[in-house]
């Protein structure tokens, strides 16, 4: 018998600390892929108040002005009023970039090594890596994840063409859904925390936020007399961004999948180039997870391998569709090893990923948008009519 609850889903906006360390950390991956694309980056950004400490590894033949990469990508964003501490004009830069370390260089690059296994390219490092897909809303994602970042860039666009003016760039959101089993009944909590002007009352904020980014953007069939709307909860945000709070690369990686509705393997995507299959990997995995529920295959699929760095192969494949396979899984992953290659090459080739695409992914989720897919291709639903060819 099918079970009611809840389950909730967070999304953030550009302007989030962690979110301007992501931001930071694909810009300069995509500068290197724009002159080299066979760059090896891995890429760190932290930043406090005005300070931006740049970090990692990188291996490229591009020419790179990290200040002024920084600086875009922070007046991108939106911190441009000079009254904020953290703004593009006066923040400080820190840099400690070396090459890729050889020992792992030679696991990677498709060459012969004392104690490889293979001449192929190997994966970048070892880890295990999560493609997830449900038939729950058009994108065919988890409704609670879909929900928060419809509201978190609904608030940047409002911000962005000066519909809001009292917007700033530091927002979180949070829906709350209410299931029966599998299927979406309501939306049981609304949360919107927005920074803002100084100047503004909290009952314009919570008025404006609620009938025209809240009303707006979710469906009202799933609204009702019981859903609640919490809007800037604590009554008061104008202090945002670095300046309130340390930004890190990386630290929103549940933000950046499936909202917690479909498991992680743990590792980020933001910062690295597609050597690393904590991101290339793991793109493949909604790739093959997206076309088995569009295929019909099953109304949810969750995709799971793992690598050993070095090494070519995954060392394991495994498919879980929850009880919602129209065929047995042991089928379904028989037919994805026959239809699809996980060798990290392959998956690059693939995917074509090496472009200069990524800070495109960076905000809103790098799954579940259909808005670029020449850019975002593991959002394609090109296998899906080969893999229903298993129906019959």
């Amino acid at each position: 018998m099918a079970r009611r609850y809840i389950f909730s889903s967070e999304s953030v906006t550009e302007g989030h600390p962690d979110k301007v360390c992501d931001t930071i950390s694909d810009s300069i991956l995509d500068a290197c892929l724009k002159q080299d694309k066979h760059s090896r980056v891995a890429c760190e950004t932290l930043a406090k108040s005005n300070l931006v400490v740049v970090a990692g590894e990188i291996t490229t033949h591009a020419d790179l002005d990290y200040p002024q990469i920084v600086k875009n990508a922070i007046e991108g964003i939106g911190y441009t009023d000079d009254h904020c501490v953290f703004n593009h004009k006066t923040f400080q830069i820190l840099t400690s970039i070396l090459c890729q370390s050889p020992d792992i260089a030679q696991g990677v690059d498709a060459r012969k090594a004392e104690g490889k296994a293979t001449s192929e390219q190997g994966a970048g490092d070892q880890g295990l890596m999560f493609g997830f897909a449900c038939n729950e809303t058009p994108e065919l994602m988890p409704a609670p994840i879909v929900y928060a970042h419809k509201l978190s860039r609904a608030l940047t666009r409002a911000r962005k063409s000066g519909k809001i003016k009292w917007l700033g760039p530091d927002a979180k959101t949070q829906v709350s859904v209410e299931y029966d089993g599998h299927r979406v009944l309501r939306i049981d909590a609304v949360v919107v925390s927005t920074m803002h002007h100084d100047n503004v009352k909290h009952r314009i904020i919570h008025d404006t936020i609620l009938h025209e980014i809240i009303l707006k953007n979710i469906p009202k069939n799933l609204l009702d007399k019981k859903t609640r709307y919490l809007v800037n909860p604590t009554g008061r945000f104008v202090v945002g961004g670095p300046e309130g709070d340390a930004g890190v690369t990386g630290r929103k990686i549940i933000v950046d999948t499936y909202g917690g509705m479909g498991r992680h393997g743990g590792g980020a995507f933001s910062g690295k180039d597609p050597s690393k299959v904590d991101r290339s990997a793991a793109y493949m995995g909604r790739y093959v997870a997206k076309n088995i529920v569009a295929a019909g295959l099953a109304e949810r699929c969750e995709v799971q391998f793992a690598y050993a760095i070095g090494y070519p192969e995954p060392v394991s494949l495994c498919v879980e569709t929850f009880g919602t396979g129209k065929i047995a899984d042991a089928k379904i992953e028989k037919a994805i090893r026959d239809i699809f290659s996980f060798k990290p090459a392959n998956i690059i080739k693939q995917l074509d990923l090496l472009r200069p695409i990524y800070c495109k992914t960076t905000n809103y989720g790098h799954f579940g948008r259909e808005d670029d897919l020449k850019a975002l291709s593991w959002e394609r639903r090109d296998k899906a009519k080969e893999l229903s060819a298993l129906l019959r």
